[in-house]
């Protein structure tokens, strides 16, 4: 049962003394580090870390951003980590998921995460309802070739034999999945 320390700054102009200071009073045996954006999802250290660690070790990092680019992610990542059975410390919010203080912290932030989606879930659909009480409809735009005259032309190039698909399509200003869809639908009607 290990500890392992995670640290990361998000610019060269940063440091980590500090972490890794902090990380190894609390008794980290290995402290892994990354000198990046939090933002971003490759991070060699922390994978580097995540390769390492065993079960029954813990993870423990300086604050909670260090190890997460969002509340989703981290959530994700402890949970990760839970399932393999190792346990999650962040040290300046006093947040060990080996306790059942630590524990009860985490599921609480888990149900807030899901809340949060279930929120943006109502506010895209009340958004969307909205839209359609006024008239507008989402998705992409209907195809140019709704315009009869045009799939007149479409239909009467393509069994004529007059100009190749691409060439039929680039003139139409269409992509050829339009074109070949609307050919299936409308090949057999008359124009």
């Amino acid at each position: 049962m290990a500890l392992i320390g995670y640290a990361r700054v998000s610019t060269t102009e940063q440091h980590l003394h500090l972490q890794q200071d902090t990380l190894s009073t609390a008794g980290c045996l290995k402290i892994y580090t990354d000198t990046i954006s939090g933002t971003k999802s490759e991070r060699k250290g922390l994978t580097e870390a995540l390769e390492y660690i065993r079960a029954g070790d813990t993870l423990v990092v300086w604050r909670l951003d260090r190890l997460g680019r969002s509340l989703k992610d981290l959530i994700e990542r402890i949970t990760e980590l839970n399932s393999r059975n190792i346990g999650f410390k962040s040290l300046t919010e006093q947040i060990d998921t080996t306790t059942s203080g630590g524990k009860l912290i985490f599921h609480i932030f888990g149900a807030l995460a899901e809340f949060e989606r279930d929120i943006i879930t109502e506010r895209t659909n009340a958004g969307l309802t909205a839209a359609r009480a006024r008239g507008r409809q989402g998705g992409r735009p209907r195809s140019s070739l709704s315009d009869d005259r045009k799939l007149h032309m479409a239909r009467q190039m393509y069994e004529n034999r007059s100009l190749p698909v691409k060439e039929i399509c680039k003139a139409l200003g269409i992509p050829r999945s339009t074109f070949y869809k609307y050919m299936k639908n409308n090949l057999g009607k008359q124009g």
